[in-house]
């Protein structure tokens, strides 16, 4: 398997050639205009000058009678080949001192004999050459074309030349910096190799170990990510420790009682009719208790792993908020609680699941009478707008303190209070509202007492 070293040393590298042939071709490119160019400007300016010098010295004799008599002039300007050519196209005299037959004239000798310079660049007698053509005046009137050739082989041998060393250049440059990515790919893999060392320990379950932090990039906020998580496993694992001995109390409390109980009755000392009754009445009442925190546990396992599903109906939240307050107005006078239900009268139908909504205010108002002292007071109201409606159950318990309240809605989490059950009262409130696509929003205040408001959607009264 290929690993991320090569991938990345490979993809440099691939950058770099590419990077280093794009500037390669460009700089021989330039290299080769520049050449051609000094050729082609240094023609230029020898052929304007014989061209001139013609119209101002030898453009009253006919060119036929100049090149018999004053043909030299013509090439004593510049060392190229030169052809002179009349104003039909046929080059009449080259400074090789021949008469060529007529050919076919190139585009810079159509050029010129139209009245421009013109320029060819070509293969003469197998030989890559340069041509610039000048139009001969004579009283306003071209007669005929000056053209100077040159060879372009030196220019081309001095090009590849220099090509040669940039090519060398370029590979050096290319074998420089591909050792460098091999030391760039480092630097992103010997940290990342860390992480992966400290994600491996954590597999194993060794949460204490944490991953070294070295720059302010990607790999350092993988390094925070990671150690983030250790920190909130090890958070979970104590508070699901915590969870399982506080329901372990918890249940072995009313077992400890049955069993005391049935033992007790068992003995026939104490077979009186009055001691069957407490006995049988306190065994009944602690199986309830038992089986309520059973199917709390039920209830808890079934939302976190996604098997409950709410069943929708029209709920009558006047009655069933009424059925709330009577549950409850018998344990408030019992432990003189002033508990008051306020919701107005045209309260409407909400299509949710009853029995659920029920369960969640039920959990969340023994909260509140949990952690209320006699005197004190909860009340329970109920709001309508257009698009949600809005439930709110106050206290004037203890409270619960600012470090606390982030977490109280956390699965296994049991607060500090002695008060305090089995830590997953709150989260199977927060599972419901999950469900029924609203939100629960906590607020306290310790000795203040705590106000939970739970946030349901409302699509609005129908306009019957």
């Amino acid at each position: 398997m290929k690993g991320i070293r090569w991938r990345l040393t490979v993809n440099f590298i691939i950058v770099i050639m590419v990077s280093v042939t794009i500037l390669e071709v460009m700089l021989i490119y330039t290299v080769q205009q520049n050449y051609y160019d000094s050729l082609r400007g240094n023609l230029t300016n020898q052929i304007k000058i014989s061209a001139d010098m013609y119209s101002k010295y030898y453009s009253d004799t006919s060119l036929e009678n100049n090149i018999l008599y004053n043909v030299d002039a013509f090439w004593n300007q510049s060392n190229a080949l030169v052809e002179i050519v009349n104003s039909e196209g046929r080059i009449v005299m080259d400074s090789s001192g021949t008469f060529p037959d007529l050919h076919e004239a190139t585009e810079d000798i159509q050029t010129a004999l139209k009245g421009k310079m013109g320029e060819w660049t070509g293969k003469m007698s197998g030989r890559k050459v340069m041509s610039v053509a000048y139009p001969l005046t004579s009283g306003g009137k071209v007669v005929g074309a000056l053209r100077f050739i040159a060879s372009t082989e030196e220019i081309d041998k001095s090009i590849k030349s220099t090509a040669n060393v940039f090519i060398i250049i370029g590979v050096f440059v290319i074998l420089i910096l591909g050792l460098l990515s091999v030391f760039l790919a480092d630097t992103i893999l010997v940290p990342l190799k860390e992480v992966t060392e400290a994600a491996e320990s954590m597999a194993e379950g060794n949460f204490k170990i944490r991953s070294r932090k070295k720059r302010n990039d990607e790999i350092g906020k993988l390094s925070d990510t990671l150690n983030y998580m250790a920190d909130e496993i090890i958070r979970r694992e104590q508070l699901k420790n915590d969870f399982i001995t506080s329901v372990s109390h918890e249940l072995r409390t009313p077992l400890t009682s049955i069993m005391g109980w049935a033992l007790t009755l068992q003995n026939e000392r104490f077979r009186q009719e009055e001691t069957l009754t407490d006995g049988l009445g306190i065994i009944a009442k602690e199986s309830g208790r038992l089986t309520g925190m059973v199917e709390e546990l039920l209830d808890f396992s079934k939302f976190v792993s996604g098997r409950i599903k709410l069943e929708y109906e029209e709920v009558d939240l006047a009655g069933l908020l009424s059925d709330i307050r009577k549950q409850f107005m018998m344990r408030a006078v019992r432990e003189n609680i002033d508990f008051t239900v306020n919701c107005g009268k045209d309260l409407p139908d909400l299509k949710t699941d009853g029995n659920r909504l029920k369960q969640l205010f039920i959990n969340i108002l023994d909260n509140a009478f949990n952690f209320t002292n006699a005197g004190g007071s909860v009340c329970f109201e109920a709001e309508v707008s257009e698009k949600e409606l809005k439930f709110c159950i106050s206290d004037t318990g203890c409270g619960i303190s600012a470090e606390e309240l982030p977490m109280v809605k956390e699965k296994f989490y049991k607060g500090r209070s002695s008060m305090s059950k089995n830590g997953i009262g709150l989260s199977i409130c927060e599972e419901i509202v999950n469900q029924m696509k609203g939100r629960m929003e906590i607020e306290s205040e310790i000795g203040a007492g705590t106000q939970v408001t739970v946030i349901l959607p409302f699509k609005g009264r129908s306009n019957d």
